[in-house]
Parts: C-alpha cells; sequence; structure tokens
C-alpha cells in the first residue's frame, strides 16, 4: 500500500486513456482518482482494473441527495473496495451522518467536499452563501467532523485554519496544486505542493500538471520530491 501524500486525478473520457496514464505511473509514488466523468464512461470495472495495477482509488463522486439514496450510495462504492470516497457537505448533517452510517467499520475513508475550488466570493453570492469562501469552508467542515466523516476536500489556502480547528487527525485533502511555474487552468483557490503541506494538507489531488507533463513519471516524482 502507497504512503505517498499524492492523489493523481485520471480525469479522461475513456477507460483506455485513463488505463494508459495509469500504466505510466507507479502506484507506490501516489493513489488514484477516478471522478464524475470517468466513471461515468467507464463504470466498476475501471476502478478494478486500476486496484489490479496496484493503485489505490478515491471515487470522487460527491454524492449529494437524501440521506436514504446517499448511503445505498456509499455502500455501493465500498463493495469497490476503494481507498477513498467523498460526498457533498451541503448535503446537510442528516446527509452526512447517513453516509457514515453506512459504511459500519469500513476502514474506508468517508471525506466531505466543502466548496469546489473553482469558486470564488462572488460564485458564492450567486447560490445564496454569504461570507468569505474560508468561513463557509470552515462551517461545512466542522459539521463534516461531527457527523462522524474522516476529512473533507478543501482549498490548500483554507487548509491552515481547518488544521488548527479540528485537529491533526483530520484529514485534508487538497485539488487546486500547481507547480510555482505552471499554469493555473480553471481553478481559483490554488496552491504548489510544498505551501499545501506546509498548510497542514494530507493529501494533495493533482491532475493536469501531471497527466499533460511531457512525462507524467518524471512531474511526478518531481511533485514528490517537492513535497520531501
Amino acid at each position: 500500500m502507497s504512503d505517498t501524500r499524492i492523489i493523481v486525478a485520471l480525469d479522461f473520457p475513456t477507460a483506455d486513456a485513463a488505463l494508459v496514464m495509469a500504466q505510466r505511473l507507479e502506484p507506490s509514488l501516489c493513489r488514484v482518482k477516478v471522478g464524475k466523468e470517468l466513471f461515468t464512461a467507464a463504470g466498476p470495472g475501471l476502478v478494478e482494473k486500476l486496484m489490479g495495477l496496484g493503485f489505490e482509488v478515491f471515487l470522487d463522486l460527491k454524492f449529494h441527495d437524501i440521506p436514504n439514496t446517499v448511503a445505498g450510495a456509499c455502500k455501493a462504492a465500498a463493495g469497490l473496495r476503494v481507498w477513498m470516497m467523498n460526498v457533498h457537505a451541503l448535503g446537510g448533517g442528516k446527509m452526512l451522518r447517513a453516509a457514515r452510517e453506512s459504511l459500519g467499520n469500513s476502514a474506508i475513508k468517508l471525506i466531505a467536499v466543502t466548496l469546489l475550488t473553482s469558486m470564488d466570493k462572488n460564485d458564492l453570492s450567486d447560490v445564496g452563501l454569504n461570507g468569505e469562501p474560508a468561513d463557509v469552508v470552515l462551517r461545512l467542515a466542522t459539521l463534516a467532523k461531527a457527523s462522524g466523516l474522516d476529512g473533507v476536500v478543501c482549498s490548500a489556502q483554507e487548509a491552515a485554519k481547518l488544521r488548527q480547528a479540528l485537529g491533526k487527525d483530520f484529514c485534508l485533502v487538497t485539488p487546486g496544486i500547481r507547480m510555482a511555474d505552471g499554469n493555473f487552468d480553471d481553478q481559483a483557490r490554488v496552491s504548489t505542493p510544498r505551501s499545501a503541506i506546509a498548510n497542514g494538507a494530507s493529501y494533495l489531488v493533482i491532475g493536469r500538471p501531471i497527466t499533460q507533463a511531457a512525462d507524467p513519471a518524471a512531474a511526478l516524482r518531481r511533485m514528490n520530491d517537492e513535497i520531501a
């Protein structure tokens, strides 16, 4: 099993493309994330193939529905033996607790999305959420912990505040990671690997800086070296 802090986002439209990329990476240096587009296209079979290659899988489907439906979805995901899965904290406490209870004593990590890293203060206002993104994230993360979840997805910029408020054992998963000399693409709240870890991040989700690199394996090693 890997002890790396890096989760490579396999944001591809087909199973074949994802597997080609996975075969260029080393399971001892990363875990992999399967999100909505890829899971919708390829289904549970792809998760099994990735695990067969030696990867631990973060199933990033952000379940957000009534409590009973989310509980059923989490139970089904647990049947795939994934390493980590997530729900959306905006589903509320009842939904979060139902998700937690559906997993029983499973060792699978269950985390909650707080705010998408593409969202800024103007986006929050558009959907009726008032306040600074960091304050909304803290409120949702506190709810997730109180509901028994293992951690949250958050921006690296919010990680230090969450680490201080929620303790050393709460898992903080941070997307929006870019090398200092890289392109921010469509992410509004971003960080470098070193600063994210320094701020208290547990795991870093990294997609395009690795998967679109000329040499993904070398880019992955560079990210691990920067963290080390």
